[in-house]
């Protein structure tokens, strides 16, 4: 009787701001494996609710207190940002609630494990680890200066970057730390100089704004990024400033893989974009959660026994690739050098 009762997911997500690019995507990307699976799991209904977090730390608080008290979650997706997550950690683990999150923060797989929290997007650092690895040995490039936003995602992904790339023989000239809401970013494109590279790590859409900039600076310097300064899903906004960047990312809108075929087109169709991290950080999510009802027999009242079925998933076919979790809860899967290119005009 009790698994007539319908299975709820909360989204926690950000629809204002700078990172509301992401965070609307994250939306479409788990409505969109929920449309394809006709909002059942495991024989159980989904219920699902989205909740915007106004993309600051007190804001994500009130939501998933609202989403796991008033509406009675049994998981929660999100949120974006890694300043966000770590608002809510603690309250998780306490209401022993599931988190899948996209968001990054380092600590949540590292020095602070959740048992109540997985992710299966990557941690901040993940996709810059491999950049930098490509940057000093296929691009040979010794002497680099960062920028990117002055929040907990920024300063995690810069200091991956930095960790690999000094391990590779390089060097980091200067670190430039604009806040997440800069209008003009003269003053910081004023010290990028004498360098051989420049790694941003710009997120939501702010990646548009930045190059932009950069070219109409002048500057020729070759520009790397992590998963979000290349987004896919920012490919029909940028124009020929982002022509030679390299970006590394745990999904690619390329790969050929008959799953992401289906995703993208699933995308083009419902919303008109094309899909990038965000996108199909959550629609994995939403795959996750439907393997580990599966493994349940689709119960979820007893949260440590669907958090462990959760933690034991292996996907062999995601739009990412294979997938699978470590005993930390974060996520183990192939990451993706592109680089973007002209061709057919687009």
């Amino acid at each position: 009787v009790a698994q007539a009762a319908p299975f709820k997911i909360g989204l926690l997500t950000v629809k204002t701001g700078p990172l509301a690019q992401g965070g609307i995507q994250m939306e479409q990307g788990i409505v969109t494996y929920l449309k394809e699976k006709n909002y059942t799991f495991a024989g159980r209904k989904v219920e699902f609710i989205s909740a915007d977090t106004g993309g600051n730390p007190a804001g994500t608080k009130t939501k998933a207190q609202e989403l796991i008290e008033r509406d009675k979650v049994d998981t929660i997706v999100g949120p974006l940002a890694a300043f966000e997550l770590l608002a809510i950690t603690d309250y998780i683990a306490q209401q022993k609630t599931p988190c899948m999150s996209l968001a990054a923060a380092e600590d949540m797989t590292q020095r602070r494990p959740n048992p109540y929290f997985l992710r299966a997007s990557a941690t901040s650092s993940q996709a810059m680890h491999p950049m930098a690895d490509f940057a000093a040995k296929e691009l040979k490039l010794k002497r680099m200066i960062t920028v990117s936003e002055d929040f907990a995602f920024g300063y995690e992904q810069m200091g991956g970057f930095q960790q690999t790339f000094e391990e590779a023989g390089g060097r980091i000239l200067n670190k430039l730390w604009p806040p997440i809401v800069t209008p003009d970013y003269t003053p910081y494109l004023a010290q990028i100089q004498d360098c051989d590279g420049v790694c941003q790590g710009f997120a939501g859409s702010n990646p548009l704004r930045f190059m932009k900039q950069y070219a109409a600076a002048g500057l020729k310097f070759p520009v790397v990024a992590g998963e979000t300064g290349g987004d896919d899903a920012l490919l029909r906004s940028f124009g020929e400033e982002a022509v030679g960047l390299y970006s590394c990312c745990p999904y690619t809108l390329d790969l050929e893989t008959d799953s992401n075929k289906r995703f993208v087109a699933a995308m083009n169709k419902d919303y008109g974009v094309d899909p990038g991290f965000y996108c199909a950080g959550l629609y994995v999510n939403g795959m996750v959660i439907d393997a580990g009802l599966q493994k349940t027999g689709g119960k979820s009242d007893d949260k440590a026994e669907l958090m462990k079925a959760l933690r034991s998933v292996a996907l062999t076919d995601t739009p990412r690739g294979q997938i699978r979790f470590d005993n930390y809860g974060n996520v183990v899967g192939d990451f993706y050098v592109r680089h973007i290119e002209m061709a057919n005009g687009k």
